[in-house]
Formats: structure tokens, C-alpha cells, sequence
């Protein structure tokens, strides 16, 4: 389901765009409705007769069907769409959330198991925005990152309104709306317009060419310094800094020539580099390097005068790297071709 049809049943009950507002903003925040709600007047009386039904369909536009608490704070939440397909999301600590913009994933990262089952379909923007409302029936969610399962530019127009939706009626501030893409053109064109501007993140992970064509495999043939110079105009057009994602694998992108290339990149942008030390697949073969190595990289892109952050991927002690809850749930069958 996408918000524009969600917001057309609204009207054709009758409901006006006061009615409309508060609807979505009582859903998206996941409390009751405030003031007029009370008043049996305030709402037509066919959208108030429509209301539970409607409720109840939004609550199945996707149900926490497990929950993962990690030490760190974090929980994994394997999540069920109505259609029986099921995503991935994370609460992040300090009241974050991650979610899922796809089921399954076009790119192919080799190193990603989500990616494994190929694009199986778009998530709807309701869809994207229900994950939201699960997951503040929980806890307090302040911000959201587009960097669960899936590919958000490959599903541009309903993470575009999903944002619009966070940033207005949801109440989250437009730089906590992080938009997580691994390069695209559209991307670069279509963020600036939005009522809405999201903070971007784009999944660099090396500085070489030939290397990102190996480990990101159906990508955008972007160069490195392509990406970089258009996030750098986007990061000055929004006065918010791009922050760059580099999953840390052991003996392929940790090493002396990728990090004095970064220094090269990087010096002098307006920019936030994240190391992210690998989440293990067992199927897929990569390792995780050793967090002292990780360490050094941070700290000699800060002699250089790089901001640069070293994260832990949320949920590390319950092997939680980002598709596998969905893996494991899948019968043996369904699971085979991706294994093989």
C-alpha cells in the first residue's frame, strides 16, 4: 500500500485534510489521538465507522513476527507483510531505527545476504512508514535510516514519500531521516526538490573502481570520485555532511592503499566517514579485521583532519548482520537457491 492510496480512502469517506493529518499523525507515532478525537463531531461519521477495520489493516501492514534484543542495546525485529513476505528492521540505542525500503535486493553486494534472494518486490510507502509505527509501540524512535533490506533509489518514489510523511506528520528533524544508497544518479537529482531534504549516506566501501564493480555488482558504474563530488554539492546545498559507509572487510579494503586514497578524497569535504568492522556470514566467506587495525584507520584520518567514526554493527552477538533473520526463517527449500 502506498500513502497516496491511504490518503485517498481518507477523502472518499469524507475526511478533510485536518481529519487526514491527525489520522496519520496518531498512526505514525503510534498514539491515541489527542483533543477532537474525543469528540464524536469532530470526524464524518463514515470515517469513524471505517476506523477499526482500518486499524487493524494498518497494524498487518507489517506485525513484529520475532524480536532479537542484541547486548548493545539494539533489536532486530523480523517483521510479516500482509502478503506473507517478511523484512528486517533494527531499533537502534539512542532512539534510532533502522528499516527496510525492499524484500530482497536488486544490487548484489557480495558481501550482503540480503541481496542473495535477488529483488523479490518494492515495499509500498505505508509499508516503509508501518515499520516506524511498530516500532514506537516499543520505544522512542527519533530517527530513521534507509539502510535495512533493499536499495532505497531502486524504490524512489515511495521512500520519497515515506520520508515526506516522517518529516512532517511523523515529527522527525529532516537531518535524522537518513536516505542510505550505494550511488545513483536519480538520487542526486530528485533529494534536492523534496519538501522534505534528507541527510544522505551513500555506501562507498572502496575507493577503486574495479574493486566496487567486484563487491557491489549491479551498482551504478559511479567512480569513487564521481560519488564523492556530487555528495560534496549535495552536503553544501543542505548544510548537512554526507556521511560515507565502509564496511571493513579483512584483507580487501582495509589496507594502506585505500586508506591514502580516502585521505586524498575526503580531505577538505564536508563529510563523516563510517567504518563499520564486517557482521560475519558464515556463507559467504568474508572476515571481519582485527579492531585494533579498525582503530588506526579512524585515527589516521583524524591527523589528517578527517571526521571519521568507527560503529559497531547493531546486534554483532546475535548474528544479526542485516538479511539473515529473513534467511533463517525461510524453509529449507526456499532458502537452497541462495546457498548454493
Amino acid at each position: 500500500m502506498r500513502l497516496a492510496q491511504l490518503r485517498e480512502r481518507f477523502r472518499e469517506l469524507g475526511a478533510k485534510s485536518a481529519h487526514e493529518r491527525l489520522l496519520l499523525r496518531a498512526w505514525v507515532t503510534a498514539q491515541a489521538l489527542p483533543g477532537p478525537w474525543r469528540d464524536p463531531e469532530f470526524f464524518p461519521a463514515r470515517v469513524r465507522a471505517a476506523l477499526p477495520a482500518m486499524s487493524e489493516e494498518l497494524g498487518a501492514l507489517a506485525r513484529v513476527v520475532s524480536e532479537h534484543p542484541g547486548e548493545d542495546g539494539s533489536v532486530r525485529f523480523l517483521l510479516g507483510l500482509a502478503d506473507g513476505q517478511t523484512i528486517e528492521s533494527v531499533l537502534l540505542p539512542r532512539e534510532g531505527l533502522c528499516v527496510s525500503t525492499q524484500v530482497g535486493c536488486a544490487v548484489g553486494c557480495a558481501f550482503c545476504m540480503t541481496g542473495k534472494s535477488g529483488l523479490l518486490r518494492q515495499l509500498g510507502s505505508a509499508e516503509i512508514v508501518a515499520q516506524v509505527a511498530a516500532a514506537r509501540s516499543r520505544r522512542t524512535v527519533n530517527k530513521v535510516v534507509f539502510m535495512g533490506m533493499g536499495e532505497p533509489s531502486h524504490n524512489l518514489n515511495n521512500v520519497l514519500e515515506a520520508i515526506e510523511l516522517l518529516g512532517s506528520e511523523g515529527g522527525i528533524a529532516h537531518k535524522k531521516l537518513v536516505f542510505s544508497t550505494v550511488g545513483d544518479l536519480r538520487v542526486f537529482e530528485r533529494l534536492p526538490q523534496g519538501i522534505v531534504k534528507p541527510a544522505l549516506a551513500i555506501s562507498l566501501h572502496t575507493t577503486f573502481a574495479d574493486k566496487r564493480e567486484r563487491l557491489l555488482a549491479r551498482a551504478p558504474r559511479i567512480a569513487p570520485e564521481e560519488l564523492i563530488r556530487l555528495g560534496e554539492e549535495y552536503a553544501r546545498a543542505t548544510t548537512y555532511p554526507i556521511q560515507y559507509q565502509w564496511t571493513l572487510l579483512e584483507g580487501i579494503n582495509d589496507g594502506e592503499d585505500e586508506l591514502q586514497n580516502v585521505i586524498r578524497l575526503l580531505k577538505g569535504k564536508y563529510a563523516i566517514m563510517n567504518f563499520i568492522p564486517y557482521n560475519p556470514v558464515p556463507e559467504l566467506g568474508f572476515k571481519r579485521p582485527d579492531w585494533e587495525r579498525a582503530a588506526e584507520l579512524v585515527r589516521e584520518l583524524h591527523r589528517h583532519g578527517i571526521l571519521a567514526k568507527l560503529r559497531r554493527s547493531a546486534g554483532q552477538d546475535i548474528d544479526g548482520a542485516c538479511g539473515q533473520l529473513r534467511a533463517r526463517s525461510l524453509p529449507a527449500h526456499a532458502r537452497a537457491p541462495s546457498e548454493g
